[in-house]
């Protein structure tokens, strides 16, 4: 649904975007993540052909971004970090006047608009003028804007930035409710939480080049290792790191824990409980140590700007 291929933006002698390539099937979510300046927001507007590409191609729902700009806008739904409300106006009076700009009928913007905002805990706001509108429901609004237009593809800049608790879980139920009729997502966010639980796949951007690309097992594996397993004991253990050692790899140990990274623990866990079991240890718990997509940004960051000092481009 998003297809983009060697997607470079110069600005005179800057190189903004350099060689961004890009698949993000029907369904899925992407979420872009970098520092502030990196290229993400350049990468949205070649996407949505509000900026034209100075080398590659890009497809967005089917149409070029080059070629069919018209089509493509009609296809994406956006929030921008900047909304661009018309605070004079009234909920209800800005959401029917886009509307008209996506040419739908009176009766379908009625009914668009009063669904968004019913989903998205609005109703008792459309008619109070966008001004009087605390930050969070002005993120939402620009949401329900985006989405008015039922679009097959939606990029989102920091699409929970500013709400409380309650509304940023709306906007997540309302991405993963979308994924199930095929909707494509872009994300861009320094939530690094959100973007594990949301994201289908992950690219990392740094200095207009993706550095990282992958799915969030995959780029663990990559950047932070073999998963690691905790194991903990009923009681203190007498050489048990000795008698697993050939099982698997231990990191660290205490009088009652022992911490081990494993390719694959589905295949090794049950062997390790057979074996501390007949060495007669009664294991109280055997869990993974959660990482986290923190760990993995840092840590591609980390490398990256190792690399850059080191004079390597790759990625």
């Amino acid at each position: 649904m998003i297809e983009a291929v060697e997607l470079t933006k110069v600005f005179e002698d800057f190189l903004a975007v350099d060689h961004v390539s890009l698949h993000i099937p029907a369904g899925k979510v992407l979420a872009l993540l970098g520092p502030n300046g990196a290229g993400k927001t350049t990468t949205v507007r070649m996407l949505t052909s509000i900026l034209a590409p100075t080398a590659g191609w890009a497809k967005v729902a089917g149409y070029s971004v080059i070629e069919q700009p018209a089509q493509v806008r009609a296809s994406v739904g956006v929030l921008t970090e900047q909304h661009g409300l018309y605070e004079r106006m009234k909920a209800v009076e800005y959401l029917d006047f886009f509307g008209r700009v996506y040419r739908l009928s009176a009766a379908e913007r009625q009914r668009r608009a009063f669904e968004l905002m019913d989903r998205f805990g609005l109703t008792n706001a459309l008619d109070k003028r966008l001004g009087e509108y605390s930050k969070g429901m002005k993120q939402k609004l620009a949401l329900v804007r985006a989405m008015l237009h039922n679009p097959p593809v939606l990029l989102l800049d920091e699409p929970t930035s500013a709400m409380d608790p309650l509304s940023a879980k709306q906007v997540r139920d309302a991405i993963i409710e979308l994924q199930q009729d095929e909707r494509t997502f872009l994300i861009t966010t320094h939530n690094l939480t959100e973007a594990q639980s949301l994201a289908d796949d992950i690219a990392i951007i740094r200095n207009g080049r993706i550095v990282a690309h992958g799915t969030f097992d995959e780029l663990a594996r990559q950047f932070v290792g073999d998963p690691v397993m905790e194991l903990r004991t009923a009681a203190p253990f007498n050489g048990l790191v000795k008698d697993i050692s050939d099982l698997v790899c231990v990191e660290a140990s205490g009088e009652t824990w022992v911490r081990y990274r494993v390719p694959d623990p589905t295949a090794t866990n049950p062997a390790l409980l057979r074996r501390v079991a007949g060495l007669g240890v009664d294991v109280v718990t055997l869990a993974p140590i959660s990482q986290t997509l923190e760990d993995i940004y840092l840590q591609v960051v980390k490398e990256d700007e190792g690399g850059v000092a080191n004079g390597s481009h790759s990625g």
